[in-house]
């Protein structure tokens, strides 16, 4: 899927309609102190290892991509409609 570079959007921070740029979300580093990932490592530690089964299967080829979008004036972010596409490309008008 195509997607420009720019569009126009409503900015709730500015409250009028302003220039967005369009990147792609990246999801951030994992904590490995968190509470879930402490537990799950301590799941994992011993005899029989993975709490539950890897799925191998590689059935789906399209994932869903999460558009985010950056207003040129204040540079508020917010997350566009996350859409389920092979290819997800952002093209310069």
């Amino acid at each position: 899927m195509k997607v420009p570079k720019k569009t126009m959007s409503l900015c709730p921070r500015c409250k009028k309609h302003t220039e967005f740029t369009i990147s792609i979300y990246k999801k951030g580093k994992k904590r490995t102190l968190a509470e879930g990932q402490r537990r799950y490592e301590r799941k994992k530690r011993g005899y029989g290892s993975q709490p539950k089964e890897v799925f191998r299967k590689n059935a789906k080829v399209n994932k869903k991509t999460t558009p985010l979008l950056t207003c040129s004036e204040c540079g508020y972010k917010k997350y566009g409609r996350p859409q389920k596409v092979k290819k997800y490309e952002i093209i310069t008008n």
